[in-house]
């Protein structure tokens, strides 16, 4: 593994400091994510985290593009079996890192919206996508993936829908972030049971989508989310749930 550095913090010690079995620093890499999948079909140990300076085809979900420039955190971190169900183990990383975020602010700024991106001031700071990979019935790995604006520019066409963290936080460094959010990572990985009440009601304090009338993936309001991290959907006939897609405000 690329064994570079982040903030004059050598990979070696990156992993010795959050406590996980190996961390690799790549200058560009195309997907963090991918190459997560790729140390996992090698056999790499629970817990390995990537990180590239740049990506250069970094995505998001159903194959969306996620511009990566340099100065952002762009993470993938290698889950074994057995492992949690992908769409819970995102909404539960959304909460730990919305926890980080406001820790750094220094006040409850950060709100998540389902099902998968973090939000600060109403504009996108963060997304998460998690992929399983099984062979026939068996799952192999997970890869769990998450892009932060820290540092980086974000291009001017973008900036009604996004921020960077360093826009209301002068000075803020990756590893500001990373050594919160790295070590808090790893208990998520043994949570397999749905949310608990607490989770449930942390993410209500946070949830910048319930109440908006939506589109897709169903018609409706939304009306918040279940324990096992199905969003529900007030259709005026009833409430339904969802359980994946992407939102679109009507």
């Amino acid at each position: 593994m690329a064994r570079l550095a982040v903030d004059d913090i050598p990979a070696a010690a990156l992993a010795r400091r959050w406590g996980i079995p190996q961390c690799g620093v790549f200058r560009t890499l195309g997907s963090s994510l991918d190459a997560i999948h790729e140390l996992g079909a090698q056999g790499a140990p629970a817990g390995t985290v990537v990180l590239a300076e740049e990506q250069t085809a970094g995505r998001g979900r159903d194959g969306r593009t996620w511009r990566s420039p340099i100065g952002g955190i762009w993470l993938g971190m290698l889950l074994r079996p057995p492992f949690p169900e992908a769409g819970l183990l995102s909404l539960r990383t959304g909460l730990v890192l919305a926890d980080v975020i406001d820790e750094l602010l220094g006040q409850p700024r950060v709100q998540l919206k389902w099902p998968n991106d973090v939000l600060l001031d109403s504009r996108k700071l963060a997304g998460i996508l998690s992929e399983a990979r099984w062979q026939g019935d068996a799952p192999q790995w997970l890869g769990l993936g998450i892009g932060i604006n820290v540092a980086n520019e974000i291009p001017a066409d973008l900036t009604a829908q996004a921020v960077a963290l360093h826009e209301v936080l002068s000075g803020v460094r990756r590893i500001d972030v990373l050594d919160r959010l790295v070590p808090a990572l790893r208990p998520l990985t043994t949570h397999h049971a749905p949310l608990t009440d607490f989770e449930c009601a942390a993410f209500a304090r946070r949830d910048w989508l319930r109440g908006r009338q939506i589109r897709t993936p169903l018609a409706g309001r939304a009306a918040g989310i279940r324990p096992d991290g199905a969003l529900l959907v007030d259709t005026g006939a009833g409430t339904t749930m969802v359980q994946g897609g992407h939102v679109e405000l009507s």
